[in-house]
């Protein structure tokens, strides 16, 4: 199944429930089983989910409902460096965003030579 995923820099736990098609004490059960979701905390102490954990939480739905996997079995999945993991995915845009934030260091200290 195919969900687009709104443009948003944080969702709460129902709109994130709601998105993935599960009850919210599911995404607080696998968020407990697997150490690559760890949402931020508003002040108030609410979950506020990015959009990769979004598609993580996708994925691991996927990975458990339509390819049955065990909770440990797609703990192992989503370590391996496949091309079908989306972790890979996640890894590459972490080391795009460190590229460009090491540019954006180069550029700043080439101005404040200036």
């Amino acid at each position: 199944m195919s969900f687009d995923v709104p443009d948003k820099l944080y969702f709460k736990i129902g709109e994130v429930a709601e998105i993935v098609g599960v009850e919210t004490h599911v995404l607080r059960y696998w968020e407990s089983e697997f150490p690559q979701v760890r949402p931020n905390r508003a002040v108030s102490k609410q979950r506020l989910y990015r959009r990769r954990d979004v598609d993580l939480f996708l994925e691991i739905k996927r990975l458990l409902y339509e390819e049955e996997y065990t909770i440990s079995g797609a703990k192992k999945k989503l370590r391996e460096p496949d091309g079908d993991s989306r972790t890979e995915h996640i890894g590459q845009e972490r080391e795009l965003l460190r590229q460009v934030r090491d540019g954006l260091k180069a550029i700043r200290t080439l101005l404040k030579d200036r």
